[in-house]
């Protein structure tokens, strides 16, 4: 059986080659995803639905995968027409599919450093 890392990276490399099938053999069919930004919570196939509307003009890139136990955490980064969005996914995998999730994503440049933090910058 495949590793909760094998599981959630097939998972995002169906996702980019627009395989809905494949990405769905990668979920519980309960499977429950959180995004923490807008607190929306998504099930079963509302999930996979959700993706397959969204507008195209997207690539996902995953930088890396880790797992230990049943869970995994992904850091992938997804380019959207002139934005730049990144996800840290945190997943339990059980019985070779993803049954809940929570990602933290964020659009790269859209929050501004504090200014307290300059004198510490390298960058």
């Amino acid at each position: 059986m495949d590793s909760p890392a094998d599981v959630v990276r097939r998972f995002y490399d169906c996702m980019q080659a627009r395989d809905w099938s494949g990405a769905g053999a990668c979920l519980s069919s309960e499977v429950h995803i959180e995004y923490s930004a807008t607190g929306e919570v998504f099930d079963g196939e509302r999930f996979l639905q959700m993706n397959r509307d969204y507008e195209e003009g997207w690539t996902i890139h995953v930088i890396d995968v880790i797992a230990v136990g049943d869970r995994a955490a992904s850091q992938v980064r997804v380019d959207v027409d002139s934005a730049r969005e990144w996800c840290l996914g945190f997943y339990t995998v059980r019985d070779g599919v993803i049954t809940d999730g929570m990602e933290h994503w964020v659009t790269e440049g859209s929050v501004q450093a504090p200014e307290w933090r300059a004198p510490y910058r390298t960058r």
